[in-house]
Order: C-alpha cells, then sequence, then structure tokens
C-alpha cells in the first residue's frame, strides 16, 4: 500500500468517525442519554431507567467488542485500554473528581458536547474550560503534578491489565476463549438486567441502549480494523490511522477536546492533523444540534447568575483535570472502556459514579439547609 493509499484510507476513517459520532449526538439528544443524570435519577428519585439504559449501551459494546476480537477483527492486546502498568489510583482519584465536576457542570463531557447543540451558551464556556484543563494535564503544569503523585501508583503486570488476562493467569484457561467467555456473559448480563424491567421497554431507551452501544462497537471496527495498516510505508511497522494514541480507540471526550482546542489555535501548523477524536468532537456537536433543529428544541440558554457560573467553571476544570488523570470519561471509561473489560476503565467508573453520587449528595444538603 503506498502513501497515497493511505491517505485514502485515512480519509475514509475520518468521514466514518464522523458519521458514527453524529449518529452518536442525534441518539443522545432525542433519548437524553446521560450518565450524570442517570445517577442523580436514583439519588433524587429512586428511578433506575437512565441507568438501565447506560447498562444496555454498556452490555451491546462489550458484546461486540469481544465477538469482533473472536472474529479476528480486533486485536484486543493493541487498543489504548491495554497498557500493563494498573494505574488503579489515578483512575480512582481523577474519576471521582471528574464524577464531581459533572454535577457541578451539568453534565459530562459528552452532554457538554450535546448540550452545545442544543443551544446551551454555558456548554460552550465549559468545553473552553474543560479543554484547556484537560490539556494542561496532558502536557501542562498539572501534567508535572499528576505524573508526580497518583500515576507513580501503579502495579506492573505480565500482560495487559485487563479481567480477562487476569482470569486466565490465575487459572491458566487459554486467553482467547476467557476474553470470549467473559466478554459474552458479562454482556449479556448487562443487557439482561436492563431489559428485564418492563417499564424500561419503551422506543427511546431500545435505541439509546442498542444505538450507541452499536457506535461504540462500530468505532472499535473503524479504528480497529478499517484504519489498521499492517506496514506503514514511511515507517515499515504496522499503523493505527488518525489515531492519537497509535492504538485501537473507540470514543471518547476529554482529551479529544484538548486536541481539538489544539487543532483550532493552531491550524496553519502543518503538524497538527485531523484525528479521529477530533472529528469524533465536531460529530456530536452537529449530530446534536441536526435533531435539536428539527425537532423544534433548540434554545439559546445561558447563566442564571454568579453561582451557576462558578459551579460550571469549577465542574469544567476537575473534569478536564479528572478525566485526563483517569484516562478517560463516562463515554471513554464507562463505555469504550469497559467493553474491553480494561481493570483501569472497572476502578475508572467505580469512581466516577462515587464522585458524582457525592457531589449530588452536597448539592440536596446544600440546597436543604438552604431552605
Amino acid at each position: 500500500m503506498d502513501i497515497n493509499a493511505i491517505q485514502a484510507l485515512g480519509t475514509q476513517v475520518l468521514w466514518a468517525s464522523f458519521l458514527l459520532s453524529a449518529a452518536f449526538g442525534v441518539i443522545a439528544q432525542r433519548t437524553h442519554f446521560c450518565t450524570m443524570g442517570a445517577v442523580s435519577d436514583i439519588v433524587s428519585m429512586g428511578d433506575w431507567t437512565r441507568m438501565r439504559m447506560w447498562a444496555l449501551a454498556a452490555g451491546v459494546a462489550m458484546t461486540g467488542f469481544f465477538t469482533l476480537a473472536a472474529a479476528g477483527l480486533l486485536d484486543p492486546a493493541k487498543t489504548l485500554y491495554a497498557s500493563n502498568r494498573f494505574i488503579w489510583l489515578s483512575a480512582l482519584v481523577g474519576g471521582a473528581l471528574f464524577g464531581v465536576g459533572m454535577v457541578l457542570a451539568s453534565g459530562c463531557g459528552s452532554k457538554t458536547l450535546i448540550r452545545i447543540g442544543g443551544g446551551n451558551l454555558k456548554s460552550l464556556v465549559v468545553f473552553i474550560v474543560m479543554g484547556l484543563s484537560a490539556f494542561a494535564t496532558l502536557k501542562g503544569i498539572t501534567a508535572v503534578l499528576r505524573v508526580a503523585s497518583v500515576d507513580r501508583v501503579a502495579l506492573e503486570l505480565k500482560g495487559p491489565a485487563t479481567l480477562p488476562h487476569w482470569l486466565a493467569g490465575l487459572t491458566g484457561w487459554p486467553i482467547a476463549t476467557t476474553s470470549l467467555v467473559l466478554g459474552l456473559g458479562i454482556g449479556a448480563a448487562l443487557i439482561l438486567w436492563a431489559v428485564l424491567s418492563p417499564s424500561f421497554r419503551r422506543f427511546d431507551n431500545w435505541l439509546a441502549g442498542l444505538g450507541l452501544g452499536g457506535v461504540i462497537v462500530a468505532m472499535w471496527w473503524v479504528s480497529a480494523s478499517l484504519g489498521y495498516v499492517a506496514e506503514h510505508p514511511e515507517t515499515l511497522q504496522e499503523a493505527f490511522l488518525t489515531t492519537n494514541s497509535g492504538r485501537a480507540e473507540a470514543l471518547s471526550f476529554v482529551s479529544p477536546i484538548a486536541y481539538a482546542l489544539d487543532w483550532l489555535m493552531f491550524f496553519s501548523d502543518k503538524s497538527k492533523v485531523l484525528t479521529l477524536g477530533i472529528v469524533s468532537v465536531v460529530g456530536v456537536v452537529v449530530g446534536a444540534a441536526a435533531y435539536a433543529l428539527a425537532s423544534g428544541s433548540f434554545r439559546w440558554e445561558g447563566f442564571r447568575d454568579t453561582r451557576d457560573t462558578a459551579n460550571h467553571l469549577l465542574g469544567a476544570v476537575l473534569m478536564g483535570v479528572g478525566g485526563v488523570t483517569a484516562m478517560g470519561c463516562t463515554i471513554g471509561q464507562g463505555l469504550s472502556g469497559l467493553s474491553t473489560l480494561s481493570l483501569t476503565s472497572l476502578v475508572a467508573v467505580v469512581g466516577i459514579v462515587a464522585g458524582a453520587y457525592a457531589g449530588l449528595r452536597f448539592q440536596i444538603w446544600h440546597l436543604e439547609r438552604s431552605l
């Protein structure tokens, strides 16, 4: 494959990523899919509907991921989440910071993009501040703090830090069999838990779970199969075209927001190129805006007062710092990462939910105290 063919294939990957992320934006805008909202519904009303929606999406993404792996269309050891370092403290602390942040900022990274598409100017401010904070935590002042503190605490494993590799190491079972059994088994359990509730079985809930989970699976195929080159003509090494990490990736919305801002600010620098993550950020906004305009739900919205502004600014900073520290957000770790059964993703999800719960309880306590 010559360089012209490589460039053409890279363009195909970018367009596929844009269209899939636009579909994500349309579905999430229509169904009000939101991880923070799911936790909020449980805490404030005892309603598990949106959490079941999230579980269905996670189950579909997980079964799809391991089905692709079994079919030879994806190598789990070559994904972004397949590191031998189990950074449990970074995942826990970063996840908790992100969880608190998304409560203060009225939603996670993906919800921020969806709200921008619906006309929410508060979310545009959150987008900018979160992107700057994320970039600082990737390469700036908070990156130095991250590397010198929580990132130092890690377990070095012999293989990738995933549940299948850990279990296969304990039992001696073949890794391919262990991965398929665990992936399909846990994924099916999540799907069954979601759909067995009669109140859940409505069209929008099915659309959110099956549609968004399916988008994650399709993104795995795009980056790991369509965009895979066994031998790049310039490096003579294998390559995953247009990914920031150089490995297979799916959707995530913290670091990609930082890279999108970087691309916009340094557009004339030829070293700044479009990536799967950057076009996915744009795609979600475009998809959400298209649905909001078509359905008549597009509304301009700004900050209510100084307190509202301060909460969103603080939340954006916490999401940027926490999301990079935890290596992902509610989508990056919660759906994409969890679909690989990464141990780091499992801990990050626990941290995010715990942080969101703590943030919501604090808000309820403060509201009750002010009455």
